[in-house]
C-alpha cells in the first residue's frame, strides 16, 4: 500500500491523549506563558525534552506539559488544533483521551473542562468534518483521589460525547485492581471500560484488566503476547488492543521498532487496533504509524486494511457513523 493510498484509508485514532496530541508550537507558546513549569518555549529545546529515558520520565515530562493547560481556552484550542492534525492525516474519526482531574487540579473545574471539549469539537466537526468523542482517564498515580475526582467528572459534568471510562499513567505500584470499584460504578453509568494495562510490565496487569476492570478495549496491551492463555481469552472474547507500537520504543517498553509484538498478536487472532497515543511527544501520527507498519513489521496491504477496518468496529462511534466509515473502507 502506498502513502498516497495511506492518506486516502479513512483510519480512525482510538488511543489518542489530547495533552499529549498538543502541537510543539502550541506546547511552546504555553510554555512561554508558564516558564516555571520548566518546559522548554524553544521548538528545538522541546524537540530534546521528548526524548525519554524511560517510561517514567516521559510520565515526569507529560505531567509537565499537562501544567501548561491552566483554563478551558487553553483545551479548546488543544481540541481545535487536534481536528486540524486528523483532518490532514485524513482521519474522520477520534476517541481522544482526556484526564479531568489533572485539569482540576490545575485550576479547571470538571464544569469547565466539559463545557470546553463540547466547544472544541463542535469548532472542528465544523472546520474539518472531524468528529472527536471522549474517554475520561484515571492516572493512577493519583490514586482514590483521582479515581473519585475523575468518576464524579464522568457521571456528573460529562462532555455530550463522552463513550468511555479509562486508566493510564505507571503500572509498577499501581496495580489495575485498585481501581475495580469505580470502574464498576462507571459501567453501571454505561460508560465502556478502556484501561491502559500490559504497556510497561507483562501479563498479568492484563489479566486484571479483563477481570477486575471489565475491559472491552485495552490500551497497549503488549504484555499479553508472553501469555498464550491470555491470547487466546483476547481472542475468544473479541477484546480488543490498542497498540502504539512507536510509543513503545519511546518509552523504552519494547527495545526497537522490529521487535514489536504487533505481527505476533495479529497472528494469534488477538483484535488490535492501530493508535498514536502522544504522536508529537513520540514523533510519530497514526498515517506514520500505518506506514511504519508495513516498512519496518512488514504488514501488507491486506493486513493495513483489516487494521483500518479493525479500528472502525472497535471505536464506540454512533451506528451511522460506524457504517458509513465501514462503507467507505469497503469501496
Amino acid at each position: 500500500m502506498t502513502d498516497e493510498e495511506l492518506l486516502l484509508l479513512p483510519t480512525v485514532d482510538l488511543h489518542l491523549h489530547l495533552v499529549g496530541s498538543a502541537s510543539p508550537s502550541t506546547v511552546a507558546d504555553l510554555a512561554a506563558r508558564h516558564p516555571a513549569a520548566g518546559v522548554p518555549a524553544d521548538l528545538a529545546a522541546l524537540e530534546q525534552f521528548y526524548v525519554f529515558r524511560d517510561f517514567p520520565h516521559f510520565i515526569d515530562v507529560y505531567t509537565a506539559v499537562s501544567s501548561l493547560v491552566r483554563g478551558g481556552e487553553d483545551l479548546q484550542l488543544l481540541v481545535e488544533g487536534l481536528g486540524q492534525d486528523l483532518r490532514a492525516q485524513g482521519v474522520p474519526y477520534a476517541e481522544v483521551t482526556v484526564t479531568p482531574w489533572t485539569h482540576e487540579q490545575n485550576g479547571i473545574p470538571a464544569s469547565e473542562v466539559a463545557t470546553a471539549l463540547d466547544a472544541g469539537a463542535a469548532a472542528a466537526r465544523h472546520a474539518s468534518g472531524v468528529e472527536l468523542a471522549w474517554i475520561y482517564d484515571i492516572s493512577a498515580n493519583d490514586g482514590e483521589p483521582g479515581a473519585l475526582g475523575t468518576l464524579a467528572a464522568a457521571l456528573d459534568h460529562p462532555p455530550a460525547a463522552l463513550v468511555g471510562f479509562g486508566l493510564g499513567g505507571p503500572e509498577v505500584g499501581h496495580p489495575r485492581a485498585d481501581f475495580a470499584g469505580v470502574f464498576a460504578q462507571a459501567r453501571a453509568a454505561g460508560l465502556h471500560s478502556v484501561p491502559h494495562a500490559g504497556e510497561t510490565v507483562g501479563a498479568d496487569e492484563v489479566w486484571s484488566a479483563v477481570r477486575d476492570l471489565g475491559a472491552e478495549r485495552i490500551g497497549h496491551g503488549i504484555g499479553a503476547a508472553e501469555d498464550p492463555a491470555l491470547l487466546d481469552v483476547l481472542r475468544d472474547r473479541g477484546i480488543w488492543l490498542e497498540v502504539c507500537p512507536s510509543s513503545n520504543v519511546a518509552t523504552s517498553a519494547v527495545a526497537d521498532l522490529a521487535q514489536h509484538p504487533l505481527p505476533a498478536l495479529l497472528a494469534a487472532g488477538v483484535p488490535v487496533t492501530l493508535a498514536s497515543d502522544d504522536p508529537p511527544m513520540f514523533g510519530t501520527s497514526l498515517l506514520e504509524e500505518y506506514r511504519r507498519a508495513r516498512d519496518v513489521l512488514g504488514l501488507g496491504r491486506e493486513e493495513l486494511h483489516a487494521l483500518a477496518m479493525a479500528g472502525v468496529r472497535a471505536s464506540f462511534a454512533p451506528p451511522a457513523t460506524r457504517d458509513r466509515l465501514l462503507r467507505e473502507l469497503a469501496g
